[in-house]
């Protein structure tokens, strides 16, 4: 590849969302293993959900300073060393992770990395795209997360019982560095964004504005759900199979990744319904609608496997059509020169709600007893709490004055 192929907009969002999918190889494999890895460390539901949620806490204390800094350098030079720490990361839990302490390690270090490739690369792809063409770019980039985890459950149930859990790290670590190579070769450098307000008038600028703040409360409660979930997804599977065997529950990880897969097309559904009935619009209908159906779930675990996982499908789907317009939203009112401080706050405060949602649910899970009915419904009563603080928060922009960040 060369640089020229990124002139192309629909070339250059492919690129950035391949690559995208490549780094996150490894991302479902702690959520993947957690019943493998609990027993192997003798872990209380707390202490996995904490294995769980540690990746995010890596993201949202580096994610300030990496996106932050897309306003005054370049994000795909952020992207590339966000790409190497991620591989890093994962070949030293392959390594190295033999307890709860030294994996909760190498999974913050992953988490660190994932802050430098998720909203650097939406900065570095934005920054190369004619405006006309960045609100679908984000969605279709934003979109691949969910393709990326799915594939990342996919291939991790297809083969954990072909190798043991280390070479499904190392294995993984080979994604990230296929990411590094496509975006060095294929995406040309940019050149240095112009000079901008010092770094605190930016954050000041983006502090001050509750439009931006809503968007962030929002994303919140939309990762304290979506987390949550994926978090414990597989480990709910593998309970309710040992409870009541069946064919659709034999493969946690196979309906993990299709509840995965179905963000796609629910994240662009979700960012094309915004555009069409207006995003504040959008968003007060399905977040509520998300809630709901997460409380379904919550008290249908008496339930057989042939009606409960179709409706954990269905409320998997739903939890996504929020996720893109908040993206969208965000970026579409911001303006450019503060734009990376202002991905910076959303996305920090956005994935402290991807670690509080799955220590919330397994500290549930501990309250109301691990091996009940009552248990796993506690956890899903949080995720509810999660979609409805977020639907609070995006529904302030309706009480706000009528003024754009950028204005």
């Amino acid at each position: 590849m060369n640089g020229a192929a990124t002139r192309s907009p629909t070339r250059l969002v492919t690129l950035f969302c391949v690559s995208e999918a490549a780094s996150m190889a490894g991302f479902a494999l702690v959520p993947s293993l957690l019943p493998q890895l609990s027993e192997q460390w003798s872990l209380s539901a707390t202490e996995a959900g904490w294995l769980g949620g540690i990746f995010f806490l890596g993201y949202i204390l580096a994610v300030p300073l990496l996106v932050g800094w897309t306003d005054r350098i370049d994000a795909r030079r952020i992207y590339l060393a966000g790409a190497a720490l991620s591989g890093a990361a994962l070949a030293g839990f392959a390594s190295f992770a033999d307890s709860l302490a030294a994996a909760m390690f190498w999974w913050w270090l992953a988490g660190l990395g994932l802050a430098g490739t998720y909203m650097p690369g939406l900065k570095a792809l934005t920054d190369r795209l004619p405006v006309a063409a960045q609100s679908r770019g984000t969605a279709f980039y934003t979109a691949t997360f969910g393709v990326g985890a799915g594939l990342s459950y996919l291939w991790i149930e297809l083969l954990r019982g072909l190798l043991p859990w280390p070479a499904l790290f190392a294995a993984a670590a080979g994604g990230t560095a296929l990411s590094l190579a496509l975006v060095w070769r294929g995406v040309s450098p940019g050149q240095r964004p112009a000079p901008v307000a010092v770094a605190h008038r930016r954050w000041r600028s983006v502090l001050r504005d509750r439009r931006i703040l809503a968007f962030c409360g929002g994303y919140f409660g939309h990762n304290w759900e979506l987390f949550g979930f994926r978090g414990w997804l597989v480990a709910y599977l593998t309970w309710t199979h040992a409870s009541s065997a069946h064919p659709w529950t034999s493969m946690p990880g196979l309906i993990a990744a299709l509840a995965t897969f179905l963000a796609v097309p629910a994240s662009i559904l979700g960012n094309e319904g915004a555009q069409r009935w207006g995003r504040s619009r959008w968003l007060n209908g399905v977040m509520p609608l998300s809630c709901a159906l997460a409380l379904v779930v919550a008290f249908s675990g008496g339930q057989s496997s042939r009606l409960l996982v179709p409706l954990v499908l269905v409320y998997a789907l739903s939890m996504n059509l929020d996720s893109a317009a908040l993206t969208a939203g965000l970026l579409t009112e911001t303006a450019p020169e503060i734009r990376g401080t202002a991905l910076a706050l959303y996305s920090s405060i956005g994935f402290a709600g991807g670690f509080f949602g799955p220590v919330a649910f397994g500290v549930a899970l501990d309250a109301f007893g691990r091996a009940s009915d009552a248990g796993w419904a506690a956890g899903f009563v949080t995720l509810a709490c999660g979609v409805a603080f977020g639907r609070w928060a995006i529904g302030q922009i309706g009480t706000m004055p009528a003024t754009a960040s950028h204005q």
